[in-house]
């Protein structure tokens, strides 16, 4: 059922909907366009409502080839509403949930357009914040790029920075989507820029391995792991693409690269990524991973060390600002630094999200434990028979001397008589 918003837009049909508000297929003085409506309840918030309106300027000067331009907004009694230039294709979670994965070309194709976007709006001073796969929409009447790809825009804008107030985020201080939210936010620091550089980060390597490095299980535990763990490397990719993921997934923002630098090297990389095929790997097991977060942390609670065979944990994560972190030497925002040739190689220390390759049983579930058991089996079996070979080689050895020697004189023999 078609609705007026304002005095210049229709909102025909819905075309999604989204926690902030629902996304409409409109018509305005100028041709088609999307209306994002918000939520009544956001519509009611006068303290919103103003924010809305302060933000009007930012928000309609920003424009860019990979950006869903803001085209104007609309406060008319109940209504608060975004209109957008209207993108004729999907957005890129669609996708992702079809085919799984992407080709690294097509994924560092997208990544790169979505990094030039970004580029634009931290020139204007403007913060995404929630940069996600459902935000990135791909234009699936523009013209194909590397490896296939539909040109990326990302969209919703300011949104995230409209609904957050103190108000509405006392009881746990973010604002965010936990498997892409930055440390920063987690321990509660005012976001900048790097924040949407994290998450654009987050974005790659989730369309490189089809799931996210720090994802799955409870959302506390997802926010503990962005904090206090590291991402270990995706088999079967350059180490100059996996350089680039780790120092932008960097704890520290001043280490992370910049939106520009990111998307021109990103571009770089594109010829030595032609004609890969998508990456042949596991997901981590989620139902695993959440027995073993309540484990660690019934651990921690106890001061009991981390059982044998997992990495430990280091420490708990504040979610209040001003709250001191239990081990002040962790790897976090902190430590302003530069990364070292180490830390950007990766590594497995300190991580619950391990890649399995294709195939291989994921740790503690039966299949692995059966595995196990027949590896140590024939172990234990081989070094039985290269006992016995050793002792049959010992006894052979000893009676062929006792058969075919004389008695030998030595220094300790009785004289002869005479």
């Amino acid at each position: 059922m078609a609705r007026k918003i304002g005095s210049r837009y229709t909102a025909n049909q819905i075309l999604g909907r989204g926690s902030a508000g629902t996304v409409w297929l409109g018509e305005g003085p100028e041709g088609p366009v999307a209306v994002k409506l918000l939520r009544e309840d956001l519509a009611s918030d006068q303290e919103l409502v103003g924010r809305f309106v302060q933000e009007r300027t930012a928000l309609l000067g920003l424009e860019h080839p990979h950006v869903v331009s803001v085209r104007d907004l609309v406060v008319d009694g109940n209504d608060l509403a975004l209109v957008m230039d209207l993108v004729r294709g999907t957005d890129l979670r669609t996708r992702l949930d079809r085919e799984k994965r992407l080709a690294p070309e097509a994924a560092v194709a997208i990544v790169a357009d979505v990094a030039d976007g970004l580029a634009a709006a931290h020139a204007k001073g403007v913060v995404h914040r929630d940069v996600k796969p459902e935000n990135i929409l791909l234009d699936m009447q523009g013209p194909l790029g590397p490896g296939g790809a539909h040109p990326a825009l990302l969209t919703d804008f300011g949104v995230a920075k409209l609904i957050d107030s103190p108000r509405r985020t006392r009881a746990t201080k973010i604002i965010g989507t936990p498997d892409y939210l930055a440390p920063e936010i987690v321990e509660g620091l005012p976001p900048r820029a790097s924040v949407d550089i994290y998450a654009l980060a987050t974005v790659l390597y989730e369309l490189l391995a089809g799931f996210t490095p720090f994802g799955g299980g409870h959302p506390g535990a997802v926010l503990r792991r962005h904090v206090t763990e590291t991402v270990v490397p995706l088999p079967g990719i350059p180490d100059e693409l996996w350089q680039l993921v780790v120092q932008c997934l960097a704890k520290a923002p001043a280490s992370r690269l910049r939106a520009s630098e990111m998307g021109v090297r990103l571009r770089e990389l594109l010829p030595l990524l032609a004609g890969m095929p998508p990456l042949d790997v596991d997901e981590p097991d989620a139902e695993h991973e959440e027995e073993q977060d309540a484990e660690d942390a019934a651990a921690d609670s106890a001061g009991e060390p981390v059982p044998a065979g997992r990495p430990a944990r280091r420490g708990a994560v504040p979610l209040v600002p001003g709250a001191k972190p239990a081990d002040s030497n962790r790897d976090t925002h902190t430590s302003m630094r530069v990364p070292g040739p180490d830390e950007l190689a990766g590594g497995a220390r300190g991580t619950a999200r391990v890649p399995r390759p294709a195939g291989a049983p994921r740790p503690g579930s039966a299949r692995h434990r059966a595995t196990t058991r027949r590896r140590r089996l024939v172990v234990g079996v081989a070094g039985l028979v290269l006992v016995a070979a050793a002792g049959a080689g010992i006894w052979a050895a000893t009676s062929g001397d006792d058969a075919g020697a004389a008695p030998r004189d030595t220094e300790n023999s009785a004289p002869a008589s005479p």
